[in-house]
C-alpha cells in the first residue's frame, strides 16, 4: 500500500498545498503595478515585463492545487462512512470560511462610498475581493463529481484523465475557431483531468515514481507546453495579461494540463528531500499551522492587498516603481511584509470559522446535497463574475442574489428537507402573502 493511503497525513501533499498557497499569495501581492490620480486607480501587471512570462511557468500553481485536492479528496472519501456523509462534510468545510468574507464585503463597498472613496477604485476593490471565488465554484463541482470519478478511476484508471485531456484539446480547437464561449467547458475538463492525477498519486504509480521517471514526466510536461506555445495559438504567460487577446487561464486552455504534468513531475522528483525537510520542527510547525487555515489564507489575502493598496496608493500617494528596477526590488519586501501583517490580523479575526468544529452532521440526502452544491457553485461563480458592488445601487443588480444563492446552498447541505415539508412551507408563505395583500386592499 502506498504511504499516502496509510493513516496519518501525507507530508508531501501538505508541502504541495503549502507551496501552492504561498506562491498564489506572493504572486498576487507582488504583481500589481499601481498608481492613483484624478479619481482613478491605474492597475498594471509586473509579470507583463518582457521575459518575465517564464516566472509564470512555476508561479501559476492552480494545477498543483487541483492535484493535491484530488489526492486529498480520494483519501478522505476512502475513510468516510459513506459518500453522502463525505459530500455533506466537504461542502460545509468549503463554504464555512466563505461566509464571513461575504458578510463583510456585502457592506464594505457602501461604507467606503460613505467615506468618499471614488467610484472607480471602489469598483476595482469590489471586483478584486470576489474574483478568486471562481476557484471555489469549480472546486465544489469537482467535489460533487469525486465519488463518480473515484469509481471511474477504479474501473478505467489512466484512461479517465486521458479522455478528459482529449476533450480539452477538442474544446480548444473549437474555441480558436470562432466558438470562444465553448472554451469555458475546459474549466471542467482541464481541472478535472489534473484532479484525477491526484487519484493516481494516491492509488497509482505517480506516488512511487523514481527520480528519473519523475524528471522524465516533468520534461514531457514542460516540453509539450513549450512546443504548444512556440507553434500554437497559446501565449507564453500562464496567467492572463492586461490587453492580451488570449489568456491561458480565463478560460483555462489545455496548456495548463500539460503544465501540471511538468510541475507535478518536478516536485515528485524531489519528494524524498521534501519529506525530509517537512520533519524539521520549524517547517513541521508551519505546515500544521497553515493546513487548517488554507482556505482562509486564500480568501483573505486579496482583501489584505486591498487594505495596503488603499492606505499606501490612495491615501499616501505611493506609486509602484518600475518592475525590475532597483527601487522596485528594494520596496518589494516592505510591500509583501505590510500585506502579510494585514493578512495575519484578518486571520486572527476570521480563520476561526475554518478551524472550529463544523457542527452537527448533515442529515441531507444525496440528491439534496447535489442541488446544494450546484447552488453554492452558482452563487460563488456569480460573485466572482460580478464582484461586490454597493447594496445602495440596488439589491437585484448587486451581490445580494449571488450571496443568497450560495448561502441557500450551504443551508440546504445541512438538514434534510422532505418534499412534503418544502411544499407546506411554500404553501404557508403563499397564504401569508395573500393575506397581507388582502389587508392592503
Amino acid at each position: 500500500m502506498h504511504t499516502s493511503q496509510k493513516q496519518g497525513r501525507d507530508r508531501f501533499l501538505d508541502i504541495v498545498r503549502a507551496v501552492a498557497i504561498l506562491a498564489v499569495v506572493v504572486q498576487h501581492w507582488g504583481m500589481p503595478v499601481l498608481s492613483y490620480a484624478d479619481g482613478r486607480l491605474s492597475t498594471g501587471n509586473a509579470l507583463a515585463t518582457p521575459g518575465w512570462w517564464v516566472i509564470t511557468w512555476l508561479s501559476q500553481v492552480m494545477p498543483l492545487v487541483f492535484f493535491a485536492g484530488g489526492a486529498a479528496n480520494l483519501i478522505s472519501l476512502s475513510r468516510a462512512e459513506s459518500s453522502r456523509s463525505w459530500l455533506a462534510a466537504r461542502l460545509k468545510r468549503l463554504m464555512i470560511p466563505v461566509l464571513p468574507l461575504v458578510a463583510v464585503w456585502l457592506f464594505v463597498p457602501d461604507i467606503l462610498r460613505g467615506m468618499g472613496i471614488p467610484e472607480q477604485p471602489l469598483q476595482v476593490g469590489g471586483a478584486i475581493a470576489a474574483q478568486l471565488l471562481w476557484f471555489l465554484a469549480v472546486y465544489v463541482l469537482t467535489v460533487l463529481l469525486t465519488p463518480l470519478l473515484a469509481t471511474a478511476h477504479r474501473r478505467w484508471g489512466l484512461k479517465v484523465p486521458l479522455v478528459m485531456l482529449a476533450a480539452a484539446v477538442l474544446v480548444d480547437v473549437a474555441r480558436f475557431n470562432d466558438l470562444g464561449l465553448i472554451g469555458f467547458a475546459n474549466a471542467i475538463f482541464v481541472w478535472m483531468a489534473v484532479h484525477q492525477l491526484g487519484f493516481h498519486y494516491t492509488r497509482g504509480r505517480l506516488g512511487s515514481l523514481s527520480r528519473n521517471a519523475a524528471l522524465g514526466m516533468a520534461s514531457i510536461g514542460f516540453g509539450i507546453t513549450a512546443l504548444m506555445v512556440a507553434f500554437g495559438p497559446y501565449p507564453a504567460s500562464m496567467i492572463g495579461m492586461p490587453g492580451a487577446p488570449v489568456s491561458n487561464m480565463s478560460p483555462p486552455t489545455v496548456l495548463l494540463a500539460f503544465l501540471a504534468i511538468g510541475q507535478i513531475g518536478l516536485l515528485l522528483a524531489f519528494k524524498p528531500q521534501l519529506n525530509a525537510m517537512a520533519t524539521r520542527p520549524a517547517l513541521d510547525a508551519a505546515l500544521k499551522w497553515i493546513g487548517p487555515r488554507f482556505m482562509s489564507v486564500y480568501l483573505w489575502h486579496m482583501p489584505a492587498l486591498i487594505v495596503v493598496s488603499g492606505v499606501a496608493v490612495y491615501g499616501l500617494g505611493y506609486e509602484t516603481p518600475e518592475p525590475g528596477s532597483v527601487l522596485w526590488l528594494t520596496m518589494l519586501p516592505a510591500w509583501l511584509g505590510a500585506c502579510g501583517l494585514v493578512l495575519f490580523g484578518l486571520l486572527r479575526m476570521f480563520a476561526r470559522f475554518e478551524t472550529q468544529n463544523s457542527g452537527p452532521a448533515s442529515t441531507a440526502r444525496t440528491p439534496q446535497l447535489v442541488v446544494a452544491g450546484l447552488a453554492i457553485a452558482g452563487g460563488l461563480l456569480g460573485l466572482a463574475a460580478h464582484g461586490f458592488a454597493p447594496l445602495s445601487d440596488g439589491l437585484a443588480q448587486g451581490p445580494a442574489p449571488w450571496v443568497a444563492l450560495a448561502t441557500g446552498g450551504f443551508l440546504l447541505a445541512g438538514k434534510q428537507i422532505q418534499v412534503s415539508e418544502l411544499g407546506t412551507r411554500l404553501l404557508g408563505r403563499a397564504v401569508s402573502v395573500t393575506e397581507v395583500a388582502q389587508l392592503k386592499r
